[in-house]
């Protein structure tokens, strides 16, 4: 019998705590048939954010740590520059990053840490029963805008990736989506690319990538893949907002 399907060894063998539709779970697989392909699983830390990938320490088979909340790349910047010969990785929503960790991810980036960051933005605070996250997109209606994302009031979707990809320190910034088969595929190839920016020594690597939470956007699981598509890629362009000529050589 021909073997189609196995799990990475860089996931752990134990179910996931994730909503029905949520597409932390194929962004985990992503990240660790990555780590796989690159042999690299035993010389790798993960940094666990707070939010609802909070329990990712479970997940992946690699050593992981746990930050405070936002504080994921301060960890990061630490275990990469004590221990320089690992591969240091942060695992982030828009709350953990775009919010309270704002500062944090911006002083990484603009120091030029040499560690990659995984940015899962799904436009809304998960864990947390759906309040209005930094990227809720305008009109969104959350459990804290009742009445849709106001400009007056609330201002602008945080844009990470434009953001970080004016920073001299970034070295790969790349926005991606997980709304259907080929953008997964896309994602995988920029994960890939991400982390062998970090073996290559260059700069702070990051991969936004655009993720579904039918739970709090209260749709099917195929409606909230169709919602990325129709609503979120619009005002969040996927592409590549950075690539440094020493990465780009790379693939």
């Amino acid at each position: 019998m021909m073997l189609v399907y196995q799990r990475p060894d860089s996931l752990t063998d134990v179910a996931t705590h994730y909503c029905p539709g949520c597409t932390h779970g194929i962004i985990h697989r992503l990240v660790a048939e990555v780590l796989d392909e690159l042999g690299v699983r035993e010389r790798t830390i993960g940094v666990a954010p707070v939010g609802c990938a909070v329990f990712a320490y479970n997940y992946f088979n690699v050593d992981m740590a746990e930050a405070a909340h936002g504080r994921a790349p301060a960890m990061a910047t630490g275990l990469k520059r004590t221990q320089p010969d690992k591969i240091v990785f942060t695992y982030q929503g828009d709350g953990d990053l775009a919010a309270i960790g704002t500062n944090e991810i911006i002083h990484a980036a603009a120091r030029g840490e040499k560690i990659t960051v995984i940015f899962v933005n799904n436009a809304v605070y998960g864990m947390t029963s759906g309040q209005m996250a930094p990227t809720t997109l305008l009109g969104q209606v959350t459990t804290s805008s009742p009445k849709g994302r106001d400009v007056s009031l609330t201002g602008y979707p945080l844009r990470v990736a434009e953001l970080l990809a004016g920073l001299p320190g970034t070295s790969y910034v790349v926005r991606r989506s997980t709304h259907n088969v080929r953008e997964i595929n896309r994602t995988k190839k920029a994960i890939r690319t991400a982390f062998q920016a970090q073996l290559a020594g260059q700069g702070l690597s990051l991969v936004e990538i655009l993720s579904s939470c039918p739970t709090n956007n209260h749709t099917t699981a195929a409606e909230a893949l169709t919602w990325i598509e129709n609503q979120m890629v619009p005002y969040y362009p996927l592409g590549d907002y950075k690539v440094v000529d020493a990465v780009a050589r790379l693939n």
